[in-house]
């Protein structure tokens, strides 16, 4: 397995490597007069990629604290019907007094 990832990354370095050598050409990236610069393409393809994987991984946080929280919730909830259901049972009934209880009462 170790070997087939291996191979992965070295092609993705390669197809990394040769991209870059291929978009050299720059870009004027211009924002009224704050901002007014010239980037390789290769450069702002690769910006665009972190950016978006950044976001995702922050995404990606966000949803993993909210299911904690909600687990966490559900938890609890789970532990107080447990305890519910351990209080509501009857304790059982002792030898006295299954004597006192009449035969037949279900006749009257």
């Amino acid at each position: 397995m170790k070997v087939i990832y291996t191979i992965i990354i070295v092609l993705l370095m390669l197809f990394i490597i040769t991209f870059s050598l291929e978009n050299t050409l720059p870009i004027r990236l211009q924002y009224y007069d704050l901002m007014n610069v010239a980037i390789p393409t290769y450069m702002i393809v690769f910006i665009a990629f972190l950016v978006g994987v950044i976001f995702t991984g922050f995404m990606g946080i966000v949803e993993r604290f909210r299911l904690n929280r909600t687990i966490n919730k559900l938890n609890k909830t789970i532990r107080e019907l447990r305890r519910e259901v351990r209080d509501s049972k009857k304790e059982p009934l002792l030898d006295e007094e299954v004597k006192n209880i009449p035969a037949n009462s279900s006749n009257n």
